[in-house]
C-alpha cells in the first residue's frame, strides 16, 4: 500500500508536465512556427515523461531501499531542481546557440528514452533497488539515464543561461552525483554481483569517469 500511494505524487506531476507540453507542441503547431528539429524535441519530451508514469505504473516492489532522510531528499532535488532553471529569464541566442540547445535538448531526451526501455520495471526516483540491469547502454556505463538527463538538462540550461541559473546547474549535477553514490549502497547491499559491475563499468563516461 505505501509503495503504491508513493506512485501517485509522481504521476501526478507527469501528468502536469505532459499535459503542458502537449500545450505548447499544439500552439507550436496551431501558429506553424515550429522548426522540425523543435518539433522532434518537445515530442520526445512528452514519450519520456510518458515511459516514466508507465515505469512507475508497473515497476515491481523493491528489494531494497535507502535509509535516512537524504537520500530521499537528494532525489527529490535532482529530479526537480532542473524546472527552476527555467525560472529564470528566457535569453535570445542567436540560431547558431539554439541549435545547439534544441540539439541537445533533443539528444538526451533520446538516450533518456533508451536508458529507461532498458531499465524497465526497475526504475525509480528514491535509491532502490529492484533488478540489476546490466545490459545495453548499462553495459557501457552505470547510469546511462543521468548521463542522458543531464544532457538534456544543460541543453536547457543554455536558453536560461546567467549567473545564478549557473549556480542552479551546478548544484543540480551535485546533487545527482550524490544521487548516484546512495543508488550504488542500495544495489551493492542487494546484489552481491554489483562490486565486480562497478569496477568493471565507468559511471558516466567510459575510461574518464
Amino acid at each position: 500500500m505505501y509503495d503504491t500511494l508513493m506512485r501517485l505524487p509522481l504521476l501526478g506531476w507527469i501528468l502536469f508536465a505532459v499535459t503542458l507540453q502537449l500545450a505548447v507542441l499544439t500552439q507550436s503547431l496551431s501558429t506553424g512556427s515550429v522548426y522540425m528539429i523543435h518539433l522532434a524535441m518537445q515530442v520526445s519530451t512528452i514519450v519520456f515523461m510518458m515511459l516514466i508514469a508507465a515505469a512507475v505504473i508497473m515497476r515491481t516492489r523493491p528489494c531494497g531501499k535507502a535509509s535516512g532522510l537524504e537520500p530521499r531528499i537528494s532525489a527529490l532535488a535532482g529530479t526537480f531542481l532542473i524546472y527552476g532553471i527555467t525560472a529564470f529569464p528566457r535569453r535570445d541566442l542567436p540560431l547558431s546557440l539554439e541549435a545547439v540547445s534544441t540539439s541537445l535538448t533533443m539528444i538526451g531526451n533520446a538516450g533518456a528514452i533508451v536508458a529507461l526501455c532498458q531499465l524497465g520495471r526497475s526504475f525509480s526516483i528514491m535509491a532502490e533497488s529492484r533488478q540489476l540491469v546490466t545490459t545495453g547502454s548499462y553495459r557501457l556505463v552505470r547510469h546511462p539515464l543521468y548521463l542522458a538527463e543531464q544532457i538534456a538538462t544543460i541543453g536547457v540550461f543554455i536558453q536560461f543561461a546567467s549567473l545564478w541559473s549557473t549556480f542552479l546547474l551546478v548544484v543540480q549535477f551535485a546533487v545527482q552525483l550524490r544521487r548516484m553514490h546512495n543508488e550504488e549502497l542500495v544495489l551493492a547491499g542487494s546484489f552481491p554481483e554489483y562490486d565486480a559491475y562497478r569496477h568493471a563499468t565507468a559511471r558516466l563516461i567510459p575510461g574518464v569517469y
